[in-house]
């Protein structure tokens, strides 16, 4: 038999079994960071506003601290309408509102597209309130069946095409992974990192477009301004994607995987997108934050449901992810500048020299 088609040498042992057990921890961290959420999450930091000025809201709201323990952060508020104020900005999730005069029955407000979990610990609330509402009343003899029901008043409810929000929890991970593709794409078949990034660039105008018609257009998931909804897609992606590129200019391959367990591993765990980030162990869903997906997350939310939200700080995140794209991409291309390739003239003028990059020798940058 030939050299050329003799067999290849067989793998030591050793190397197999240390190929075994890195794959196994690689799909131990994976499961890590895709169940932990879910199971180290609990319902609590609820926040709460309590409405009315008089001695029954006093009550009310000293009530409910003991009894809710950690599951609820109380706020009081005058009136019903500084209560509704706050839950279109997002800064309270649901609200208990007592009548100034005795007999005026309590509310309960709830703003629902924070989540069905949120909802149900409000009607939870009603359900405590009715009771002790009943009790008090037939004490004073009124007849059972004369008793008011709680009135349950979803201020912010999720769309009819989303009605549980279902569709927007789900599209937060397509985000995420489309980011991370989009930079893996671009860093393997485009030489030349601006190029690269570039690609990625329009590539995240595209997604928006793309996204929003079947997100918004299509399915309903999306609510509001489809423009910023896009804007907010496309900020997302490029976020991610550039990241992938930019550390991989400065840093070789390696920089996908590092790019990719930034987004996937760490970011997309805390993000918040199925269950509010005050469920997460603290501080993580405060840090969280800080990454694309939890600001992209958040954002996509507040633009659908939440218009009076402060939006600032999630755009200001992901156009923080942008710049650190770009800046790793430029340190990447200026360290990598010393390395030239002479390339000889067909008019017999002096050699020129062009760059190339380092981590990819197919084409200059």
């Amino acid at each position: 038999m030939s050299p050329s088609l003799s067999a290849r040498p067989h793998t030591r042992w050793a190397i197999v079994v240390a190929i075994a057990v890195v794959a196994s921890v690689v799909i131990g961290v994976f499961v890590l960071a895709f169940t932990w959420p879910s199971v180290t999450s609990t319902v609590q930091n609820i926040p709460v506003a309590v409405a009315g000025t008089g001695v029954q809201a006093d009550a009310v709201a000293k009530q409910l601290e003991q009894a809710a323990g950690a599951e609820l952060t109380v706020t009081r508020v005058g009136a019903r309408g500084d209560a509704v104020s706050l839950l279109k900005t997002r800064d309270v999730f649901g609200a208990v509102v007592i009548g100034d005069s005795p007999t005026a029955g309590p509310e309960i407000l709830v703003a629902g597209a924070n989540g069905a979990t949120v909802t149900q610990v409000m009607t939870a609330v009603a359900g405590q309130i009715q009771v002790a509402r009943t009790k008090q009343l037939t004490a004073q003899g009124v007849p059972l069946a004369q008793v008011p029901t709680v009135p349950v008043t979803d201020v912010v409810s999720f769309a009819s095409t989303d009605q549980r929000g279902a569709g927007l929890g789900a599209l937060a991970f397509p985000l995420v992974i489309g980011g991370v593709v989009g930079g893996v794409l671009f860093t393997l078949f485009v030489a030349g990192v601006w190029r690269r990034l570039v690609g990625v660039m329009a590539y995240a105008a595209a997604s928006g477009i793309v996204v929003v018609a079947i997100a918004q257009d299509w399915f309903g998931i999306l609510q509001g301004d489809a423009i910023a909804n896009g804007i907010a897609i496309g900020s997302s992606t490029l976020a991610i994607g550039g990241l992938v590129v930019g550390v991989t200019a400065l840093l070789g391959p390696r920089g996908v995987a590092i790019g990719a367990a930034l987004a996937l591993l760490i970011g997309n765990p805390m993000s918040g997108s199925t269950q509010p980030r005050q469920f997460l162990p603290d501080p993580w869903g405060a840090v969280g934050q800080w990454f694309a997906p939890g600001a992209s997350a958040t954002l996509l939310r507040d633009l659908s449901y939440f218009p009076d939200a402060a939006t600032t700080f999630p755009w200001l995140v992901l156009s923080g992810w942008v710049a650190l794209g770009v800046v790793l991409v430029a340190a990447g291309h200026t360290r990598s500048r010393g390395i030239l390739v002479p390339h000889d003239s067909l008019e017999g003028h002096e050699p020129e020299a062009a760059y190339r990059d380092p981590h990819d020798a197919r084409q200059p940058v």
